[in-house]
């Protein structure tokens, strides 16, 4: 059921990827399953499910962390 629900996720994302085009919002990656990188964490457990979709900047600008934020 994780892979299914993963795999829809996708689906989701490609068809907001698609829409959005080559704009100035964040660009959607893939989703992860959260198991599969951060320790101690389980992408699927029992009904709960666990996926990130991590974001690249849009064309020509790019992300940093402010300190003391």
């Amino acid at each position: 059921i994780c892979m299914a629900v993963e795999e829809l996720v996708n689906d989701l994302l490609g068809v907001c990827r698609f829409l959005s085009g080559n704009g100035f919002m964040p660009q959607l990656q893939s989703a992860v399953g959260a198991g599969s990188f951060l320790e101690g964490w389980d992408a699927c457990e029992e009904d709960l499910y666990r996926l990130l979709v991590p974001l690249t900047p849009p064309p020509g600008h790019s992300f940093h962390l402010e300190l003391g934020t």
